[in-house]
């Protein structure tokens, strides 16, 4: 996979302190979705996400690059973990990427590590095409 599909730091957009933005990425790969979230992702900042979850929430595959993500609360979790059954209901997936630790943390200590597939970044995560669950 070309470096182009996930941007650097110094290219990524970085959003103001207590806030989240999400980058939709269509070119990454047939039937695949890549988001790419950089900020605080909390009850206060999720709107861009849940509306982008909501906009993806087709057959295929959404991959959710949380490499950008410093920080990620309860309300983090229950988008993704409904994210992820309303793509498994259609039969597609939701798999993480680049969990940093604070946000690796939390999905430890609640066992949604468990449930998810978690890649180490975006790029092995795309030139996986596990189809499987």
């Amino acid at each position: 996979m070309s470096a182009s599909l996930r941007p650097s730091a110094s290219s990524r957009h970085a959003p103001p302190p207590g806030r989240l933005a999400v980058e939709r990425r269509r070119d990454a790969g047939p039937g695949t979705v890549l988001l790419l979230l950089s900020g605080e992702l909390d009850h206060d900042t999720a709107a861009p996400l849940r509306n982008a979850l909501e906009e993806n929430s087709a057959r295929g595959r959404l991959v959710v690059d949380c490499s950008g993500l410093g920080f990620c609360d309860s309300t983090g979790l229950n988008l993704l973990l409904r994210a992820r059954l309303r793509h498994l209901a259609e039969g597609g997936r939701v798999d993480l990427a680049g969990l940093r630790p604070p946000v690796d943390r939390m999905f430890e200590i609640t066992g949604a590590r468990q449930i998810f597939r978690v890649y180490e970044d975006a790029e092995i995560a795309l030139r996986d095409r596990r189809s499987s669950a």
